[in-house]
């Protein structure tokens, strides 16, 4: 069923008064058409905006990939920092000003790759940044090569016979490091995204966020929006965020549960 062009215009002119796309800035996000990344750039600044958070008190800090351009798509401050460095940066920020509110954005191949080392010191440390990981499992900048979570047998112009090694878990990881509040997420929800976000964002710690998303260029096989949208689905009713083993052992029994996995309140 087709939209009317009054409806959509009426939406535009609603969208533009109420000032929600002021965190957005000039540049156009530069992501294939369907890239989950646009959900996620929505949750994002859905939760800034309803923060009321002022956007010059705001940090966006990247590494490279098809994540490292995000600085530029927000009318905030940035950093494009080296290849898997954000949160070493974003930690320099922080301590420079902790006033400021400060994400590190990056890929699971920025964050779980070459920059794999840095997220135990920070889930350690606990300190105050938002690191959201944009888990598509390639590596999409540099065409398609497979990544520390493609799944093992995936067929890619570098891995013509599959994948050999056992993918990572980055839930799992931040979980086994101690981090004090880490949520799993879907970028075909943005509306849970920025639900979730908007609590990791007051949490007075190191918060992570595991994005699932589908990269439509170079993943046909596994990570697709069809196998996401079958699989993805939220914890239980009545499920105890605060119980750090149960977090621990439902994530090992379960790799598609959705929501906070665990919040250390008391952080």
């Amino acid at each position: 069923m087709k939209t009317s062009g009054s409806i959509i215009a009426e939406k535009i002119r609603k969208t533009g008064k109420s000032g929600e796309l002021s965190i957005r800035s000039e540049n156009l996000p530069t992501w294939c058409p369907g890239c989950g990344y646009f959900g996620i750039h929505q949750g994002m600044n859905q939760a800034i905006q309803t923060l009321k958070i002022p956007h010059h008190e705001i940090v966006m800090v990247s590494g490279i990939g098809c994540a490292g351009r995000y600085p530029f798509f927000v009318n905030t401050y940035g950093f494009h920092s080296a290849h898997g460095r954000t949160l070493p940066v974003a930690t320099g920020i922080k301590m420079a000003n902790p006033k400021l509110t400060v994400f590190a954005v990056g890929g699971d191949g920025d964050g779980l790759g070459i920059g794999g080392g840095h997220l135990p010191h920070m889930a350690r440390k606990d300190i105050n940044v938002n690191y959201i990981l944009f888990d598509n499992s390639i590596y999409g900048l540099t065409k398609g090569q497979p990544s520390p979570t493609s799944m093992v047998g995936f067929k890619t112009k570098a891995s013509p016979y599959g994948n050999e090694p056992a993918p990572l878990n980055g839930t799992l990881m931040a979980l086994a490091y101690g981090a004090s509040f880490v949520a799993r997420l879907f970028a075909g929800d943005a509306k849970g995204i920025a639900a979730v976000l908007e609590q990791a964002i007051q949490h007075p710690g190191f918060s992570f966020l595991h994005i699932y998303s589908s990269c439509v260029t170079f993943d046909k096989q596994y990570k697709t929006w069809d196998f996401l949208n079958k699989n993805v689905h939220p914890t239980a009713d009545g499920y105890d965020t605060s119980n750090h083993k149960d977090a621990i052992n439902g994530v090992l029994e379960d790799d598609y549960t959705t929501g906070i996995i665990y919040w250390k309140k008391n952080a």
